[in-house]
């Protein structure tokens, strides 16, 4: 099978999954995405050299954490569910905060850094990514809204390498990512933001004014996204975070656009909903 046509299969593959399972239901749409953020953590832990247990259970916890505050929280042990979840989640943060003091001054900053590090990058975005479905007209769970993000997403990495690839000249952050131009980023942007019309009259869950923000937003976030992974592949000398993807690389090569948008997207939309 030729680079091209792996790339392309795969890729298909990638797509046609989320898709897939959004469109089952929360179930499903929780199980991808938690298999999505196991790989991804496993990936970034490799690129900052870190090797430790507590970013899965503080990763777990919240996912969890974030499952449960979907819901209404009407029942007496629904409201137990999620006060334990929180307690648990409090205690093992701080459990990471007390066992980094009994090391070396120099060590403790390094491993604490490197934790919250993790929190901001990957928790956190994952966390927040499984609330998006709900964040829409009727507060009920809406498949169309994440999947329309992702097609966004998809847009403008499609657009903005082949106008760049075509009539790209000048760089964008060449010591960063060579390959990336300030044409393919505005070409990215522009139809990504025409995208978006389509992408309203099909996705009725929010107003067509939020779609164009939500294509602003992933323009511009994402390709910051892609940029800052580059970054940390480059500082641990490495062209992709792992080979889980045949030829793509790794999940987290994949999802690197929407780990980065997704608090700012879930900022706007829960500030304007």
């Amino acid at each position: 099978m030729s680079s091209f046509l792996k790339r392309s299969v795969f890729g298909l593959l990638y797509a046609l999954s989320i898709i897939l399972f959004a469109h089952l239901g929360p179930v499903y749409f929780y199980s991808l995405f938690f298999i999505f953020m196991a790989f991804c953590l496993y990936e970034f832990l490799k690129l900052i050299e870190l090797k430790s247990v507590y970013p899965y259970i503080l990763a777990t916890t919240s996912f969890g954490l974030a499952i449960i505050s979907n819901g209404s929280l009407i029942t007496f042990e629904e409201q137990l569910t999620h006060k334990i979840t929180v307690s648990v989640f409090t205690f093992v943060l701080y459990f990471t905060l007390i066992s980094a003091l009994i090391s070396s001054r120099k060590v403790a900053i390094q491993y604490l850094g490197r934790i919250f590090l993790v929190l901001v990058y990957i928790v956190i975005p994952f966390s927040l990514m499984i609330k998006l479905p709900y964040l829409n007209t009727s507060g009920l769970y809406d498949s169309s809204v994440v999947i329309g993000i992702f097609f966004m997403i998809w847009s403008n990495d499609v657009f903005a390498y082949l106008i760049g690839k075509n009539f790209g000249k000048h760089k964008l952050i060449e010591r960063v990512s060579p390959n990336k131009t300030i044409e393919g980023f505005l070409g990215g942007f522009i139809c990504t933001f025409i995208f978006g019309y389509f992408i309203s009259k099909v996705c009725l869950g929010l107003p067509p004014v939020h779609w164009f923000s939500i294509a602003i937003i992933v323009s511009v976030f994402g390709v910051l996204g892609d940029l800052i992974e580059s970054m940390f592949k480059r500082q641990a000398n490495l062209k992709d975070s792992s080979n889980f993807i045949p030829g793509h690389g790794g999940f987290l090569d994949r999802l690197d656009s929407i780990i980065f948008a997704t608090p700012f997207i879930y900022i706007y939309l829960f500030l304007t909903i």
